[in-house]
């Protein structure tokens, strides 16, 4: 995928990837997830990106050792200074033709400058039903994660 408003990586899972069950153990998924996604973020950004919420990260399936990943990232949302960008990683054994979905969710940037003070990004505009549908999905997210921040303020108070 070459537009700047999406990005895929693929590359093979390695042994050092693996938990003691043998499969890729769900913190090299993440990583993983934020590298695909921060450098997605970049290109639309064409700043400096932090990674200010990770949220809904679903493991559908566990991934094997030696399998091929595919990680696409694409942008659903942007606000003032947030980029927010959907990711799905994918695997397949080398016997398989197609992909198999393993791992979703939805992680968030903010655009910085050299100070570390957030930028405004540019807009980025859904244009296909299906990017629109995911516009609104990461609208209702971020409804929701203010919803459970305010309701969860008395328990990280000082």
């Amino acid at each position: 995928m070459t537009e700047n408003n999406k990005i895929s990586f693929q590359f093979i899972s390695e042994p050092t990837d693996i938990n003691f069950g043998g499969k890729v153990h769900g913190g090299m998924v993440m990583k993983w997830i934020d590298q695909t996604a921060y450098t997605c973020a970049r290109n639309w950004a064409e700043t400096y990106c932090v990674t200010v919420y990770v949220g809904g990260i679903r493991f559908l399936k566990p991934i094997s050792i030696g399998e091929v990943i595919k990680i696409n990232a694409y942008v659903i949302y942007t606000g003032n200074t947030s980029i927010h960008i959907a990711v799905d990683v994918y695997s397949r054994s080398f016997d398989q033709k197609g992909f198999e979905k393993k791992t979703h969710c939805v992680i968030v940037f903010v655009s910085v400058n050299k100070n570390g003070q957030p930028v405004e990004v540019k807009k980025w505009e859904p244009k296909s039903e299906k990017e629109k549908k995911l516009e609104e999905y990461a609208q209702k997210l971020k409804t929701l994660r203010e919803q459970i921040s305010n309701e969860m303020k008395p328990f990280f108070e000082e």
